[in-house]
């Protein structure tokens, strides 16, 4: 399998071998795996793949996840719905990190295309790698045993009764596959306090506001037959809905 950088990108990374997803070898998957984590996303084109096979092959990534409260696919329940259809509004999106609430996080989160809006719609990307390298030395010291604590947001929890609402995670998170360190944030209306520092719970929003800078932003314009995978241990994404023409609908899974 092979991957080259998305427009120079450090941490976007594109197959050019066309090669269906539903066929992947052993030794591809560890390749994509690889790819993952130590950059970050994965773009794949021109896929043809049944819910069933999409959901099959990414349980050869690892045990498939579901977040409690969302919408399962109309045919594979291992999957959920994003969609814009029926909205009166845009829904609301802030770069953030998948289900970070619960102690066995998602490792990867995949998109497949189901309706491809006309225009707009895009998904855009951020390297914790990248924030966590640049960051300064003198707050590197400062908040290398920091843990945050996320809380769920954005579930009706009356309801829908979660089985977990909230968990300390490290702030600087030593990536198991890659061994590279990460800022592991996200939005601070879900990472409400931090300890084991001297400073306060604003240092959230200052390296969130930090990490989220446009110069480290990478924005996925979608085409019909689109995958994308990324690692939410190493990135932030969110979908920005504010010029989008048409339906905008995938499905999606994710890989403890």
């Amino acid at each position: 399998m092979k991957f080259n950088s998305v427009d120079g990108s450090d941490f976007v990374l594109e197959e050019t071998g066309s090669q269906p997803l539903k066929e992947v070898s052993d030794q591809e998957i560890d390749d994509i795996k690889a790819a993952l984590a130590n950059h970050g996303v994965a773009v794949f084109h021109h896929q043809t793949l049944s819910d069933t096979d999409f959901a099959n092959f990414l349980s050869k990534l690892g045990e498939l996840t579901f977040t409690e409260g969302e919408k399962h696919a109309p045919d594979e329940p291992r999957l959920n719905v994003v969609s814009n259809k029926g909205r009166k509004t845009p829904p609301r999106s802030v770069f953030h990190t998948d289900t970070s609430y619960v102690k066995k996080t998602p490792a990867f989160t995949a998109l497949k295309i189901i309706d491809c809006p006309a225009s707009g719609g895009e998904t855009l990307f951020t390297s914790q790698y990248r924030a966590y390298d640049e960051l300064d030395d003198t707050l590197k010291q400062e908040l290398k045993n920091s843990e945050v604590l996320h809380q769920v947001t954005g579930i009706n929890q009356d309801e829908h009764q979660l089985s977990e609402t909230e968990t300390w995670h490290p702030l600087f998170l030593t990536h198991p596959i890659s061994g590279k360190k990460t800022i592991y944030l996200s939005t601070p209306e879900r990472c409400v306090a931090i300890r084991n520092t001297s400073l306060g719970n604003e240092v959230i929003r200052k390296l969130y506001d930090y990490a989220t800078e446009e110069q480290r932003i990478y924005r996925h314009s979608w085409q019909p037959g689109d995958v994308v995978i990324w690692d939410n241990r190493c990135t932030l994404h969110r979908a920005d809905h504010s010029a989008v023409v048409g339906d905008r609908v995938f499905h999606r899974g994710m890989v403890i």
